[in-house]
């Protein structure tokens, strides 16, 4: 169990992001809330969101129905136990795949590589998260030429690396992206380090991988 007064500026800290607008909390609070799971980003931020709202998010973010059920449990750690150190853990990462069109970019992933949209951020939108099962890819605008001159295709320079745990479905999703016409970098190959894979070129020319293995 996390410090409780941790988990007090936690909610603090979600009630200052709706406040002041910040996109990325309306996905979090339309997950973990579900009077909030049918509503847009814009239509979450727009709503009434007090500290019991945030208190709540907090607690199902730990597996509790509520704030109330969430202080039950913290009060039955003992008292008097020392405080155990523990090293911070990194629970996600997200690659950055940077963009000259981010609505084009939007659309290609989910109509072409099957992802979904979790949040759009600026009017108009400049960045946001897709996500595909637990794979998930932060995109963001830049309007200069990240990369010089072919660089990129001559080092074969990734952009992230996304993988599955089976040959078979290695198989299958480079199918099902054959069947949406996408333009590959490089075919289904095997590796001699026992993967087998094959890259993606997206309209903006980043290179991604697609890889599991081999047998």
């Amino acid at each position: 169990m996390p410090n409780f007064d941790n988990l007090r500026k936690q909610a603090k800290q979600y009630l200052r992001w709706h406040r002041d607008r910040y996109y990325p909390v309306a996905a979090e609070i339309r997950a973990a809330l579900p009077r909030f799971q049918n509503l847009s980003d814009a239509q979450i931020l727009d709503a009434q969101f007090k500290l019991g709202d945030a208190q709540e998010l907090v607690a199902r973010r730990l597996g509790y129905e509520s704030w109330q059920a969430l202080k039950a449990g913290a009060s039955t750690m003992q008292v008097n136990e020392k405080p155990v150190q523990t090293k911070p853990i990194l629970t996600a990462t997200e690659a950055v795949v940077y963009v000259s069109d981010f609505r084009r970019a939007c659309d290609y992933f989910v109509t072409k590589l099957g992802f979904e949209i979790e949040f759009t951020y600026g009017e108009p939108p400049f960045c946001g998260l897709v996500k595909r099962d637990r794979a998930r890819l932060f995109l963001r605008l830049v309007c200069e030429p990240v990369f010089v001159g072919n660089i990129r295709e001559r080092e074969q320079l990734l952009s992230t690396a996304l993988t599955v745990d089976t040959a078979a479905e290695i198989k299958e999703l480079f199918r099902e992206f054959q069947s949406a016409e996408v333009d590959f970098f490089q075919k289904l190959k095997s590796e001699p380090w026992g993967a087998r894979n094959f890259i993606v070129k997206d309209p903006d020319g980043n290179l991604l991988l697609f890889a599991g293995p081999r047998e």
